[in-house]
């Protein structure tokens, strides 16, 4: 029996469509397309994964453990998958979509046993996550940004660039290397936001500081930021004292909801930034959120977020990105579509001024860190072990093809809190901040 080419069969019969990839078994049976991305199943184990959990699910367990690789570029090799998906779904609306019935699913088993793939339910990577509590509660919030961002700052410095960005980029300009789209990323936002030496900032998920530091630093502003993560507030005080700017610079380890025991008074900051916070909020929360912003702000004050979001065609049952991402990467992610957040801030009562996408620059900003992770691949792997770092390695690839095809975007949205009598104090022109 040509195990390759039953696997491959069954895998078409299930998904409805043609893959175009080239298929080899722990076997050294090879079948399908002659050139194109070589998907290896190194391990039965890997069929466990799937019949168990069948699915994105399955498939990025087997793949997070070594069961299951692709050859070649993995970025490319899901973008081969994606379009077939959208060829035929093109052709027919049921195609590109799993049919798992009594028929596919007796099918599989019978392969299963055949090539002595049957067996107990295979663990789970240890690098999934395993929240409990009230959803959005701050105990499980802080658990489950420190499933993400307490991994290891030492890795992170690997693959970000200097000033720890950890959000898209701005490539202003063709060939821009990692760090100066960073780098113009964050002065687009300091202009924005109209600091100015002697403000009072406040950064809303801070993360490893570098809009805290280099607001405080090139523009002269204080700047009160907070995180939910311990490895980013040490990080963060440490680079402040290291620059002489701890005069200037305050981070604590707080809920957003909790900003007022940070010294946060209501009408009293002059500026606010949220990078890549806003989704992590939660559906219910964000109402909270916004409200808060506009309560902290003086009159004239403004607030910048710069937050993703899923496209109107996106699935609603997986807000995060999907069950991989939910699992692995952004547990209790909540993203929607643009005009709800614009609707949202708006209702809040701070009057939207400028909405930038952002979506093209993220696809660049991934490849610099996609780039920096394979180039110190042996390193991550000591820093994090494999496992996370095939999750790290398959989360680049698929998440840049996400804002690639517009299944996900980011934008940078500019509101302004005017004065009772409506005077915002902004500038007639968005030249202002572009210049």
């Amino acid at each position: 029996m040509n195990i390759a080419a039953s696997l491959l069969s069954l895998a078409e019969d299930t998904l409805g469509l043609h893959l175009p990839i080239r298929l080899r078994a722990w076997d050294g049976s090879a079948a399908g397309v002659p050139g194109a991305p070589v998907v290896v199943i190194r391990d039965k184990r890997a069929l466990r994964h799937i019949l168990w959990k069948p699915g994105e699910l399955g498939v990025a367990r087997a793949y997070v453990q070594g069961d299951l690789d692709v050859e070649g570029d993995l970025g490319e090799g899901l973008r081969a998958m994606w379009d077939a998906v959208r060829e035929a779904r093109a052709s027919d609306e049921l195609a590109g979509r799993p049919r798992i019935g009594p028929r596919q699913v007796a099918r599989a088993v019978g392969l299963a046993v055949r090539v002595g793939a049957i067996g107990p339910r295979p663990a789970a990577p240890a690098a999934e996550s395993a929240l409990t509590g009230e959803l959005h509660s701050r105990e499980r919030d802080q658990a489950a940004i420190s499933h993400h961002y307490d991994l290891s700052n030492d890795f992170y410095e690997l693959i970000l660039d200097p000033t720890m960005a950890y959000s898209s980029g701005f490539h202003a300009a063709p060939d821009m290397t990692l760090e100066e789209a960073q780098t113009a990323k964050l002065h687009l936002v300091c202009r924005k936001l109209g600091l100015q030496p002697g403000m009072k900032m406040v950064d809303i998920g801070s993360g490893w500081g570098s809009l805290t530091l280099f607001a405080a630093e090139h523009y002269g502003v204080h700047v009160t930021g907070v995180t939910l993560s311990v490895e980013q507030r040490d990080h963060v005080l440490a680079r402040a004292a290291e620059r002489g700017l701890s005069d200037r610079v305050d981070v604590s380890l707080r809920h957003f909801r909790d900003l007022a025991a940070s010294g946060v008074r209501d009408g009293g900051i002059d500026a606010i930034a949220s990078i890549e916070m806003g989704e992590h909020v939660g559906d219910a929360e964000y109402i909270v959120f916004v409200d808060s912003i506009h309560r902290y702000l003086k009159p004239g004050g403004r607030a910048l977020i710069q937050q993703m979001s899923r496209s109107n065609g996106s699935p609603a049952d997986h807000p995060g990105g999907g069950p991989f991402i939910e699992t692995y990467i952004a547990p209790d992610m909540h993203m929607v579509p643009l005009a709800t957040t614009i609707g949202r801030i708006a209702a809040s009562g701070l009057e939207i001024r400028d909405v930038q996408a952002m979506r093209e620059h993220y696809p660049q900003t991934v490849a610099g860190w996609a780039a920096r992770l394979e180039a110190g691949w042996d390193t991550a792997v000591k820093l994090i072990g494999e496992e996370q770092a095939r999750v790290w390695r398959l989360y680049l690839a698929g998440g840049s093809l996400a804002f690639e095809e517009n299944r996900m975007g980011v934008d940078q949205i500019l509101a302004v809190k005017p004065s009772p009598r409506g005077v915002s104090g902004m500038p007639a022109s968005p030249l202002d901040w572009l210049t």
